[in-house]
């Protein structure tokens, strides 16, 4: 019978870890590779674009209004767009040798979740601005200064997804941590001495 309880509660803890990849996380993690490749593209595109408009403006002393500003667009939409992958990026250096005291882990494990938490509300909150920014340049159908004049909404629009995402990517960073930090002090209650002793009387 105490081999039975035991299997169902290690069942029960390895099952927190694949809960925490649930359907949001898995369906984030596919548009994240679509945005990195999609990103990867622009800046390419940037890059050709700010070419064209130095050897233009230097051999022929043509204007380079719209190569400046669609490059601008390009990298700024990259860097916005693609925040989300980079922060769901594996960082095995990390945990790789950790030999450090399980007390200091903890707190370590304890101050990563709340700078994350911390980081969680000021993107939500640059993210809820991004979309008044967004729904102002669109209604009021805002427009460049320069002599190309495109519409803002398009660098805005680009803001405000690349902040969105990130956002939702750092809550589900938020939660997974809290699960395995409830996961490692279910372990440790196990070990306890008191626990093993009770496992042996069952």
């Amino acid at each position: 019978m105490a081999h039975g309880l035991d299997g169902v509660e290690t069942a029960t803890v390895a099952a927190s870890p694949a809960d925490a990849a649930g359907l949001a996380d898995r369906i984030l993690r596919r548009i994240n590779q679509l945005i990195v490749l999609l990103s990867s593209i622009a800046l390419v595109i940037a890059a050709f674009v700010l070419t064209y408009s130095v050897a233009s403006r230097y051999f022929f002393h043509f204007s380079t209004d719209w190569q400046d500003e669609l490059s601008v667009f390009l990298i700024v939409g990259a860097v916005f767009m693609s925040s989300a992958a980079i922060q769901a990026a594996p960082r095995p250096c990390r945990h790789r040798g950790d030999r450090r005291p399980a007390a200091r882990r903890g707190r370590t494990a304890s101050a990563r979740s709340s700078s994350t938490s911390r980081a969680s509300l000021f993107c939500g909150f640059f993210a809820w601005k991004s979309w008044t920014l967004l729904d102002e340049a669109w209604i009021e159908n805002h427009h460049s200064g320069s002599t190309w004049g495109p519409p803002l909404w398009i660098p805005y629009s680009l803001m405000t997804i690349g902040m969105t995402l990130l956002s939702v990517q750092l809550l589900l960073q938020v939660i997974a941590q809290l699960r395995a930090r409830a996961t490692a002090r279910h372990e440790r209650a196990l070990d306890r001495p008191s626990v093993r002793r009770r496992r042996r009387c069952w």
